[in-house]
């Protein structure tokens, strides 16, 4: 297997308790070019915010702890603007709850962001340095064409930078930019981006997505919608369906035996280690009609 440990300068950040590593899922192995979403296998694993019940969230080192167990094939991550045009890796629109600063973030400039500090969640297992976030061009020079990535544009003004950013460095086929709208789904697959959509359980009562099908690449439905309403995802004719936001193996295997061939998780460690029928990237027959 081709080594990280170009990758590896930054672990002593932290001290990256392995979490259910004997049985993890080994993500794809690089190839000759940068590992792009079609070479994704067929059932995906993706660590939402990095994994947020197990590595501080949208952190440099919780990003680096989760590519460097293996447990999931996609490194989830927020971004966010500040007012001088910077992308940084931010889920909330103030500081609040994850740092120990205040205020909005979209007031900060660059060089206001070297302050910032992250203030690792209690409860998470291993023992973790308060660091300060990420920029995107950050992650995207560290990550890039190694694993693939996901981003939500929090800001959906930041498109052209994102895609500027994306583009630069060849990872337009490598790179999902998600959103709850679709007009912005349908602006990033013009903008030649990998268009990724997620909708909330009560959005999907509504919801008719085989009209987004022209334009969405990946379509992210909340697992606790009725089983109707997931089913009708997965016929839409979208080629890739992930289920937000799992932490437990039943809510997995529900999601699963409906007919969705990707898990987005907070726990990507836990549901290594309780694989079960799901392992090797196989899946029991979904519903009738459901995509094969």
């Amino acid at each position: 297997m081709v080594t990280r440990s170009a990758l590896t300068g930054i672990a002593g950040l932290t001290s990256l308790a392995l979490v259910g590593q004997g049985s993890a899922i080994a993500p794809p192995e690089w190839g000759a070019g940068p590992l792009t979403v079609s070479a994704l296998p067929r059932i995906v694993h993706t660590a939402h915010r990095g994994g947020a019940r197990e590595v501080p969230e949208n952190s440099m080192s919780g990003l680096m702890a989760a590519y460097e167990r293996g447990t999931a094939q996609v490194l989830d991550l927020d971004t966010r603007m500040l007012r001088d045009g910077t992308v940084v890796v931010m889920h909330d629109a103030t500081l609040n709850r994850t740092t120990y600063m205040g205020g909005p973030v979209h007031a900060l400039d660059r060089r206001d962001w070297e302050g910032v500090r992250l203030r690792p969640e209690d409860g998470l297992p291993g023992s973790w340095r308060s660091e300060r976030p990420p920029t995107l061009a950050e992650v995207l020079d560290r990550f890039g064409g190694r694993v693939v990535l996901m981003l939500e544009a929090k800001d959906p003004r930041s498109l052209p930078a994102l895609a500027t950013m994306i583009r630069s460095r060849g990872l337009t086929r490598s790179v999902l930019v998600n959103s709850n709208h679709p007009a912005v789904a349908r602006r990033a697959h013009r903008m030649g981006l990998v268009s990724q959509l997620w909708r909330s359980a009560r959005q999907m009562r509504t919801d008719r997505p085989e009209r987004w099908r022209s334009f969405v690449d990946v379509l992210d439905v909340d697992h606790k919608a009725r089983d109707r309403d997931l089913v009708r995802a997965v016929r839409s004719g979208i080629p890739r369906v992930w289920a937000h936001t799992v932490v437990t193996p039943a809510q997995r295997d529900r999601a699963l035996a409906l007919g969705c061939d990707g898990i987005i998780t907070d726990a990507p460690g836990r549901l290594a280690r309780a694989e079960g029928r799901w392992a090797g990237g196989q899946r029991a027959a979904g519903p009738r009609g459901a995509r094969p």
